[in-house]
C-alpha cells in the first residue's frame, strides 16, 4: 500500500508518460489501432494506481473498466464514422460512470441527476484535476519538503527541465541528418513530439486520475426537491389529459392511414404514400425522444409521498405509452416505405435505431418508474444505451446499407452510385461483390471511387488500421485490375 504522496506523484508520472505516447499515438487519423492501445494502457495504469485504493472499486466496480476497454477496442473493428462517434460516446459515459461509482459508491441505484453530476464531475477534473494536484494542498508537497524527498524531488526536476532540451535538440538532428530522421521516423513511425498536445494530454489524464482515485467531491446525499418545484395533482392531471387526447388525436388518424392505404392518403393530403412517410417518420422519432426527459420530470416534480397524485400519474402516462406503441409502429411502417421508395441510407437507420432503443426504455419506464422503482430506472436505460452500440457494431450499418441498395438495384430499382462509395471501409466488400449486378453506369462511378478512396498506396500508418479498413484495401487491391477494362464518360465520374 503507498502512501497519498506517492500516489499523487505517480498519477503525475503517469499523466506525464500517458501524454507523450497520446502525442505519438493520437495525432494520427483516422483512428483505429492508436486509441485502442493507448486506452488499454490507460486503463492498465488505471488498474495498477487503484490497487492502493481498494475503496475505489469496492463492492465490484472493476465491471466499468470492461466498457472503456470494449468501447476503445471496437476502433479496430468497423471504420463507419457514425460508429467511431458512438464509440467516443460509450467512452466517456463509461469513463463520467467509472468516477460517478468511485466518489459515490453505488451506480445501480444512482438517479439521473446523479448520472448528470458524475458527468459534471468528469469534467471539472479533466479541465481543473490537474492544477489542484499541482498546486493545491497536496501530500506530495508536503513529503517532499522532508530531507529524505529531496532526492525524489531533485529527479523529477530533472526530468521535467530536460524535456524542453530533449525536444529541441532531437528536433534539430531529425532536421539535420536524412539517416537520423529515417530512424526515428521508423521507431513506432514516430512523429517529433508536440510539447503542447503532450502537455494537454498529461493534464487531463492527470486531472481524470485525481478525480477517480482521490476525489472526493461528490457525496451522497437523499434527492430533495425545494417545495417551490413541486407539482400539483390537479396540473399534472390537466397536462396529461390533454396530451393523451392528443395522442389519442393521432392514433385514430393512424388507424385510417394503417387501413386506408395509398388511395385514402392521396385522396386526404394529394401526397403520394413515399412523400406522406418521408414527412412523418423524423418527426414521430422526435416525440418519442422528447416524451421520454418529459414524463420524466412530470415525475420528478410529484410530491412522492402525495399516493392520489402518483396513481393519476401511473395511469394517465400508462394510457400515454400504449398510445405512443401506435405511433412508434406508425414510425416504424413509414420507415419500410420510405425505404422502399428510396433506399437505406445512415440518416434512416440510425434515427430508427435510436426509435428501437427508445421502445426497450419505455417498457423500461414502465417497469420501474411507474412501479414506484424510479432509482432503477437511469441504469438500465444506460445498460440499454451501450447494449444498442453492441448491436450497431454486429449489424455494421454501411455494410447492411450497401447490401440493400444492392438488392435494390438488382431488382430494377434506382442506384445512388456517389453515395454508395461514400459509405466507409465497412461497405467496400460488399460493393466489391455487387459491381457486376449495377448497369455500366453504376459500375464505373462506383469502381473509379473505390480505387480512387481504397487503392494502392505507398504507406498505411499501422496506428489507423481497423480491421475494415485492411479488409477494404484488400478487396480493392484484389479487384482492381479487373476495372481497367471499364470505359467511363465524363458524366459517369
Amino acid at each position: 500500500m503507498i502512501s497519498g504522496a506517492q500516489l499523487e506523484i505517480a498519477i503525475v508520472v503517469s499523466a506525464l508518460a500517458l501524454g507523450v505516447l497520446g502525442d505519438v499515438l493520437l495525432r494520427t487519423f483516422p483512428w483505429g489501432a492508436n486509441v485502442a492501445l493507448w486506452m488499454v494502457l490507460f486503463v492498465a495504469v488505471v488498474a495498477v494506481l487503484s490497487r492502493s485504493r481498494r475503496e475505489v472499486w469496492a463492492g465490484g466496480g472493476h465491471f466499468l473498466l470492461l466498457p472503456v476497454i470494449l468501447s476503445s477496442c471496437a476502433f479496430l473493428w468497423h471504420d463507419s464514422l457514425a460508429l467511431r462517434a458512438l464509440n467516443v460516446l460509450a467512452l466517456g459515459v463509461a469513463l463520467s460512470l467509472a468516477m460517478l461509482r468511485a466518489q459515490s459508491g453505488h451506480l445501480r441505484t444512482s438517479s439521473l441527476m446523479q448520472y448528470a453530476l458524475g458527468s459534471v464531475l468528469a469534467g471539472l477534473n479533466v479541465v481543473l484535476g490537474m492544477p489542484v494536484l499541482l498546486f493545491g494542498n497536496s501530500a506530495w508537497r508536503e513529503t517532499l519538503k522532508g530531507a529524505g524527498s529531496r532526492r525524489l524531488a531533485a529527479v523529477l526536476r530533472g526530468l521535467a527541465f530536460s524535456i524542453l532540451p530533449f525536444l529541441v535538440f532531437g528536433g534539430l538532428f531529425i532536421a539535420a541528418d536524412a539517416v537520423f530522421q529515417h530512424f526515428a521516423q521508423r521507431l513506432l513511425h514516430f512523429e517529433f513530439t508536440d510539447p503542447v498536445i503532450v502537455i494537454l494530454l498529461a493534464f487531463a489524464v492527470g486531472g481524470y486520475l485525481r478525480g477517480l482515485l482521490l476525489g472526493k467531491e461528490l457525496t451522497t446525499v437523499a434527492q430533495k426537491r425545494p417545495p417551490s418545484l413541486s407539482l400539483g395533482t390537479i396540473e399534472m392531471g390537466i397536462m396529461l389529459g390533454l396530451l393523451d387526447l392528443l395522442f389519442l388525436a393521432f392514433v385514430i388518424v393512424q388507424v385510417q392511414y394503417f387501413f386506408g392505404g395509398s388511395a385514402w392518403v392521396q385522396s386526404t393530403t394529394g401526397l403520394t404514400y413515399a412523400e406522406y412517410a418521408r414527412r412523418g417518420f423524423f418527426e414521430l422519432v422526435a416525440v418519442a425522444a422528447l416524451l421520454l426527459p418529459f414524463l420524466l420530470l412530470v415525475h420528478w416534480l410529484l410530491p412522492r409521498e402525495d399516493a392520489k397524485a402518483q396513481r393519476l400519474f401511473r395511469g394517465l402516462a400508462g394510457a400515454q405509452l400504449i398510445l405512443l406503441t401506435v405511433i412508434m409502429v406508425s414510425a416504424f411502417q413509414r420507415l419500410r416505405l420510405y425505404e422502399a421508395q428510396y433506399g437505406l441510407s445512415e440518416q434512416r437507420l440510425y434515427p430508427t435505431a435510436f426509435l428501437g432503443w427508445l421502445a426497450v426504455v419505455f417498457v423500461w419506464f414502465a417497469l420501474t418508474v411507474l412501479r414506484g422503482h424510479r432509482d432503477r430506472f437511469a441504469f438500465g436505460a444506460m445498460v440499454a444505451g451501450f447494449l444498442l452500440i453492441a448491436v450497431l457494431h454486429a449489424l455494421n450499418p454501411d455494410a447492411l446499407i450497401a447490401r440493400t441498395n444492392l438488392r435494390r438495384a438488382k431488382a430494377g430499382s434506382p442506384f445512388d452510385a456517389g453515395y454508395a462509395a461514400s459509405l466507409s471501409a465497412d461497405a467496400v466488400p460488399d460493393l466489391v461483390a455487387g459491381l457486376p449486378f449495377l448497369n455500366s453506369r453504376d459500375r464505373c462511378r462506383v469502381a473509379v471511387r473505390l480505387v480512387k478512396r481504397w487503392g494502392p498506396a505507398e504507406h498505411h500508418d499501422w496506428r489507423s488500421w481497423s480491421y475494415s479498413r485492411s479488409r477494404a484495401w484488400q478487396a480493392v487491391r484484389e479487384n482492381a485490375p479487373a476495372w481497367q477494362g471499364l470505359t467511363c464518360t465524363d458524366s459517369d465520374h
